[in-house]
């Protein structure tokens, strides 16, 4: 069983496209007047966020880096690098990241380290730069165990993952409205990524998926894009700061003043980490799921439209 197989860090290599495309798009919505909007500071905070991620990983990333060489010293399994096992490592990454995704929503621990990348009330390139500092204190890499069990090298799985991240960076924009019928039915596109981003009622907690939106199909979370609604972006509560530091430890912190509320249960203290973000032991605070059961309250029409099927 090798442990010297090397992929290429694909994620350092695309900057310069990331960088291209960003000024692509500016251009375009200046030129054109409509494709979305740029705010000075609001880019400036999504760029700084995603160098201080890119610093966390060169800092942090041996920690999940040697858990998974750790796996693949005890797996008896090694399917080696064939273009059929990286194709299959691929897509069994992205169902990986489709239910990582979605615990980064419905559990507030994950979501502490998520929340900084829908911090932003714009919608453009830079806002998939808006990625987490403190992922590793999720311990969601946990999640990746069974691939490496599985036999995929440590090497392949995190190559696969960094493949994965690239192309969702061109899902983060208005300027693209549909593509094909035949390509929004089976791939992740800016028209379902713009519900995803959107603190409409309807679009909570929906499409998850990173690269296929099969995966939002077939578990049931998917919503589409209705023409007459346009997404809101941003958090249910907006934060009204472009502090980076603010927009990153923000959650961590309203966690702790949360568990330390003086009288809880020590079952009340942890469902304050592992509850939907929103839950209170006293139920006076607003979970995703309470904000669509109370617009279906004021709006019953909209029962059965996309997005109000089964609020969690």
């Amino acid at each position: 069983m090798s442990d010297q197989i090397t992929f290429p860090d694909v994620v350092n290599w695309a900057v310069p496209f990331f960088i291209a495309a960003i000024l692509i798009e500016l251009l375009w919505i200046v030129l054109k007047g409509r494709g979305g909007r740029y705010e000075t500071r609001d880019a400036v905070t999504s760029l700084i966020l995603g160098a201080g991620s890119v610093a966390s990983g060169v800092l942090l990333g041996f920690i999940a880096y040697g858990f998974f060489m750790a796996l693949w010293a005890i797996t008896p399994l090694d399917l080696g690098t064939s273009w059929w096992v990286i194709a299959l490592c691929f897509v069994l990454d992205d169902l990986r990241y489709y239910w990582v995704h979605r615990f980064g929503h419905r559990i507030r621990w994950v979501w502490a380290s998520h929340v900084n990348h829908h911090s932003s009330q714009h919608y453009n390139l830079t806002t998939a730069l808006r990625q987490t500092w403190t992922g590793t204190f999720t311990f969601m890499m946990v999640v990746r165990a069974p691939l490496i069990l599985l036999g995929f090298h440590p090497a392949l799985v995190l190559f696969c993952g960094g493949l994965n991240l690239i192309y969702q960076f061109w899902i983060h924009t208005e300027a693209i409205g549909r593509m094909p019928r035949w390509f929004e039915a089976v791939m992740n596109t800016p028209s379902h990524h713009r519900v995803h981003h959107g603190r409409n009622p309807r679009y909570l907690d929906a499409n998850y998926a990173g690269v296929f939106i099969i995966w939002d199909k077939m578990f049931g979370t998917f919503v589409p894009e209705l023409d007459h609604e346009k997404p809101d972006y941003g958090l249910v509560h907006n934060l009204g700061t472009f502090n980076p530091i603010r927009v990153v430890f923000h959650e961590w912190v309203g966690i702790l003043r949360d568990v330390i509320q003086p009288g809880l249960t020590w079952r009340e203290r942890l469902m304050y980490c592992v509850a939907p973000p929103g839950w209170s032991h006293d139920a006076s605070r607003d979970t995703s799921a309470d904000i669509k059961r109370k617009h279906l309250a004021k709006h019953p029409s909209d029962r059965g439209s996309p997005g109000f099927t089964a609020p969690e």
